[in-house]
């Protein structure tokens, strides 16, 4: 399962996340997601479980509640949308 993490402080870390969601199972991938341009944290994140209890257990478990100082949201990440490639002007 894919979970979106928002509301993460700019001290978080990759390695923060994935020692978070580790307390409930095997964690294939944390990211924290990094501006291009800056190279700081966009604020947000994502965490990947094979194990689908696993991950509803940590989102239950560890939405609202806080990391490195900040109250964290926690939910199942929607699938991407595709961008548009061309404009409609």
């Amino acid at each position: 399962m894919n979970i979106f993490v928002a509301k993460l402080s700019w001290d978080t870390q990759s390695d923060d996340l994935r020692d978070a969601f580790e307390e409930f199972g095997e964690v294939s991938s944390a990211n924290v997601i990094m501006d291009k341009f800056t190279g700081k944290s966009k604020g947000f994140g994502f965490v990947e479980m094979d194990n689908d209890t696993e991950a509803a257990e940590a989102i239950h478990q560890l939405n609202d509640t806080e990391l490195d100082g900040r109250t964290i949201v926690v939910k199942k990440a929607e699938p991407r949308r595709e961008r548009s490639s061309a404009r409609s002007w």
